[in-house]
């Protein structure tokens, strides 16, 4: 049964490796990420159309809410 390689098991492989050799490793890994990350499909976004649909918000409430929010601006003690 195989060991699978973690993360600090490859960079320690890595670390040993010349410069060149890390360059080229970066070449060759590079590619086959950028073709990972195009075949995620990113998640679909869900639409906000309608959301307070059904929600009976009146001018009045809107009216009453933002007095109490201003009621104390400026406030003294800042």
């Amino acid at each position: 049964m195989e060991k699978a390689v973690t993360l600090e098991d490859a960079l320690a492989l890595v670390t040993q490796l010349s410069l060149v050799d890390k360059i080229r490793l970066i070449e060759q890994v590079a590619p086959q990420i950028e073709q990972e990350l195009i075949t995620i499909q990113p998640k679909p976004r869900t639409s906000l159309r309608g959301m307070w649909k059904g929600s009976h918000i009146t001018e009045s409430d809107i009216a009453e809410v933002r007095q109490q929010m201003w009621s104390n601006f400026p406030r003294e003690d800042v």
